[in-house]
């Protein structure tokens, strides 16, 4: 296999040195005739021997059986021939030597061997060799065989050929209809076949054949303008030359350069040069109708005149240009974009969606997902636009220096950094306010089981211990007063039973109060309570507990119920989890009031793990305090242990 693969590449540079020979030949031969069976020195078909030969060689030495580079290298190759029969057949005719009507025979056709090669079939098998589809292979096969049929058709009536700057012409409007219809039918139907692969193919080979047919598009259009128009052989000589280099980089380089970038600059440019060209002529021709015999103050106010719009023309027409390429890419219009399509959203979960989709027409890409996180750092809801590859782009979103989302997305060329920062900067907030939506959707539904479940167990209770408890004392009563009638000292037996009973149901009710807000409240104040739980932590092996309270006491002792049984129950499991879990010495307790209630509970103990996940306890301080639209956060502290920060409002609050 290593070896087939030399000789395919040894076999590539022979006929690269074949090709420059026979230009060479021709070159040398040319220097022999006279001036009018003289060809032009810079002939395309010389270009295109130079030019396609050497680029065939280059893919045919990474790729030996690519079969786009065999092509490339015979109309490379053809073209030589052709360039060495349009001097040699002169020449030999002029010194009377044999085979001079052989090569005057092929300087009359072998032009269509390249020609076609380039124009029909190159398109059908581009860029992997193969046809897009089994039913082109009709097609192929034609276009195959044209340049034949041309050949043919000259070798009969060779005086319908004409030339353009030294270029042989093949006039399809003079030729019989057939002939010219089997080349246009054909010509449509090999551009079919590239429409299809492209809307077939994915990004990548897009790209592929973006690179071949921008060169492609403007040799066309330069063929056809000098057909009209004269245009001088450097600037077809150029395009000419450009064709091999593109398909070079579109088979060999395609993700290092960006199509998207030259088809914009060449937009933009070419328009700007005719806007300049339109003002520059219009103020000249205005001027000299006004003031005859002033052209050097027209030319010179239409200089200076064209230098003025050049600017403002320039990023206008950039701006459009880039709108039509690549859709909207003015941030604040993206933004503006962004915000209209939330408003009109239902939901967070479908302004997700509306601006995923906005983001994936605005950065081009193939794919967008947005994935929210939680607050212990997993993905919570993912909204999908496309299909994403195997290797996706990723930029974080954060909001406030927290971590809320990821924002990965596909796209076949280098991306705009500036603008998908942008736009995560924008997704940020909505991946903030869709798990702020979340927190609010799991609270009320905690909120709700707590409550179902709190009234339940008050009926249980009530059902099942209370309401015996107190049918029992009544039949005590009862049967007190029948036996106080027959036999009175047998009655203090049954009021001590009674008195007993009594005491029991006292203890029920005290714990179905204290269920529903701890007696210590009333009883010590919110700071009162705080330090008592803190003096029941430090007893036996607990941490020692200090308790600071910030701000006016008169204020603190006046908060409304629901902001101070939030903050005791925080309290209470921040420090339970202390003694539990954080093996410290001493722990904290600050209450600070400034407008919202601020709770801070931490420990000098070992801290978190960065695998501990958040459990009942810290999902309860949470929503404890989102019950109040406040926030709670569990978080390393600066010199170790763990600090659990609440915010609590307490203007609204009852």
């Amino acid at each position: 296999m290593v070896e087939r693969e030399r000789g395919a590449a040894r076999t590539a540079l022979l006929l690269v040195a074949a090709a420059f020979g026979m230009v060479a030949a021709s070159l040398l031969l040319r220097a022999g005739l006279p001036g009018d069976l003289r060809q032009p020195l810079w002939h395309p078909e010389v270009v295109v021997a130079l030019t396609y030969t050497p680029a065939a060689a280059l893919l045919l030495r990474h790729r030996p059986r690519l079969r786009v580079g065999w092509l490339v290298m015979a109309a490379g190759v053809a073209a030589s021939v052709y360039v060495l029969a349009l001097h040699l057949g002169p020449w030999l005719r002029r010194g009377g030597h044999p085979g001079a009507g052989l090569f005057e025979w092929l300087g009359l056709w072998v032009w269509a061997v390249d020609f076609y090669l380039l124009v029909l079939v190159l398109p059908l098998i581009f860029p992997d060799g193969r046809l897009v589809s089994r039913r082109f292979r009709p097609v192929l096969a034609v276009a195959c065989a044209i340049p034949l049929v041309v050949c043919v058709h000259l070798t009969v009536d060779p005086g319908i050929r004409r030339f353009d700057g030294g270029v042989a012409v093949y006039p399809l409007g003079a030729v019989p209809w057939p002939i010219s219809v089997t080349i246009l039918a054909t010509l449509a139907a090999a551009l079919g076949s590239v429409v299809l692969r492209f809307v077939r193919a994915s990004p990548e080979v897009r790209r592929q054949i973006a690179w071949v047919m921008y060169p492609g598009v403007l040799a066309q259009a330069v063929n056809i303008t000098g057909q009209t128009t004269p245009i001088t052989n450097t600037l077809r000589d150029l395009i000419t030359a450009a064709v091999p280099v593109c398909v070079v980089i579109a088979i060999t380089k395609y993700r290092l350069y960006d199509i998207d970038v030259v088809v914009n600059r060449t937009l933009v440019y070419l328009g700007l040069a005719a806007v300049i060209t339109v003002v520059y002529f219009s103020l000249v021709g205005a001027v000299g109708l006004v003031a005859s015999g002033s052209g050097e103050a027209a030319g010179l106010i239409g200089a200076i005149a064209a230098g003025a719009v050049f600017a403002p023309v320039r990023r206008s027409l950039q701006r459009t240009v880039d709108r039509i390429m690549h859709g909207e890419r003015d941030p604040y219009r993206l933004a503006d974009q962004l915000q209209r399509r939330l408003q009109t959203a239902a939901d967070p979960a479908a302004a997700m969606a509306a601006a995923a989709g906005l983001v994936r027409a605005a950065l081009r890409a193939s794919g967008v997902v947005v994935e929210v996180l939680d607050r212990d750092g997993r993905v919570s809801s993912v909204v999908r636009e496309g299909a994403l590859g195997d290797r996706p782009r990723l930029v974080p979103l954060v909001w406030h220096g927290e971590p809320v989302g990821r924002l990965l997305f596909d796209v076949s060329r280098s991306p705009d950094a500036r603008l998908a920062g942008i736009l995560a900067r924008n997704l940020a907030e909505l991946a903030n306010a869709t798990r702020l939506a979340a927190d609010v959707q799991r609270s009320r539904e905690r909120i709700l089981r707590t409550r179902e479940e709190e009234r339940r167990r008050l009926r249980r209770d009530l059902h099942d211990g209370l309401g015996p408890t107190l049918a029992s004392l009544a039949m005590t009563v009862d049967t007190a007063r029948l036996t106080l009638k027959r036999d009175p000292e047998a009655v203090d037996a049954l009021l001590e039973e009674l008195r007993a009973t009594m005491g029991r149901t006292i203890g029920d009710i005290r714990e179905l109060v204290y269920g529903l807000r701890p007696p210590a409240l009333d009883d010590l104040g919110l700071a009162g309570a705080i330090k008592a739980l803190g003096g029941v932590v430090a007893t036996g092996d607990g941490p020692r507990v200090s308790v600071r309270v910030e701000g006016d006491p008169d204020a603190l002792e006046a908060l409304p119920a629901a902001a101070e049984v939030a903050a005791y129950r925080i309290v209470q499991e921040a420090l339970t989890n202390v003694h539990r879990h954080a093996r410290a010495d001493s722990a904290f307790v600050r209450l600070h009031l400034n407008g919202d209630l601020h709770v801070t509970v931490g420990d000098d103990g070992v801290g978190m793990s960065p695998q501990a996940r958040a459990g009942v306890g810290m999902s309860s301080m949470r929503e404890r305090a989102a019950e109040l639209g406040g926030s709670c956060t569990v978080a390393p502290g600066p010199e170790g242990g763990t600090v659990v920060s609440a915010r609590l409002p307490v203007g609204g609050s009852s």
